[in-house]
């Protein structure tokens, strides 16, 4: 799996699809722990790219061409995986049409309202209003810019969008990659720490409700099965961040 198209950072960090979710040892080699590391950046890209924009016919082919796991000890995980393999197995007519018009109707809506779809922000879920542009905005784009990382011209969405703060998430699961094979520990600990902080203090308030919320509105099992990834996979990334980093 290549980068986020238009990565909203502009970063040179490439990703890689994984074939299984993130699961912590009692015991790791500091490889280990970076291979486990890139497959957990390679999975956030992903599942960042198909929140970010509709399905093109490139994306297509290399989700059919994909391998998915099968057992990955988390049942939300597992589900969507199984669930989506079949939907591509089984897309014939016109697929990248027919999702197309599904992302349009489960991420935008009308457009009248924030109640009458997904809206893929974390204001709509954690402000009293639902109202886009709110604290969340403002608290997330702060912790990028610590990190030295600001959108790219061509992104012209909020900083809260679930696909910026999961490709925030790849991008720090890679540095810290990076750092375990340069032998930085120290560095790879505070790179941990801010994505477990990142997890908990943003993410994990909102992601699982918002995944119901595409389950609800999706009118095709592509989107509802993503939604079982995203919450599954983010309820073990949450599990292996809070082994790995001690408060």
């Amino acid at each position: 799996m290549s980068d986020v198209a238009e990565n909203p950072y502009g970063t040179e960090e490439e990703t890689a699809h994984a074939e299984a979710s993130p699961q912590a040892e009692d015991e790791m080699t500091l490889e280990e722990l970076a291979a486990m590391c890139d497959n957990r950046a390679a999975t956030y890209g992903l599942i960042a790219r198909l929140y970010y924009a509709e399905v093109d016919e490139a994306l297509f082919d290399e989700l059919v061409a994909m391998r998915y796991p099968v057992s990955s000890g988390n049942d939300l995980l597992d589900r969507g995986y199984y669930t989506l393999a079949k939907y591509l197995s089984n897309a014939w007519v016109d697929p990248v049409l027919r999702l197309s018009v599904d992302y349009t109707k489960t991420f935008l809506g009308s457009g009248i309202d924030t109640y009458s779809a997904a809206y893929p922000f974390e204001s709509v879920y954690t402000s009293e209003k639902r109202l886009l542009m709110q604290d969340a905005r403002d608290e997330v784009l702060a912790i990028y810019r610590s990190c030295g990382l600001d959108k790219s011209a061509s992104w012209k969405t909020g900083e809260d969008h679930i696909a910026v703060e999961l490709e925030f998430m790849r991008i720090m699961s890679a540095r810290t990659a990076k750092a375990l094979r340069a032998g930085d520990e120290d560095e790879a600990t505070a790179l941990l720490s801010t994505q477990k902080n990142f997890m908990l203090d943003h993410v994990a308030t909102w992601a699982p409700v918002f995944c119901n919320d595409v389950r609800r509105f999706a009118g095709t099992t592509f989107y509802q099965a993503l939604a079982d990834v995203t919450e599954g996979f983010l309820e073990e990334d949450a599990a292996l961040l809070e082994g790995l980093v001690e408060d």
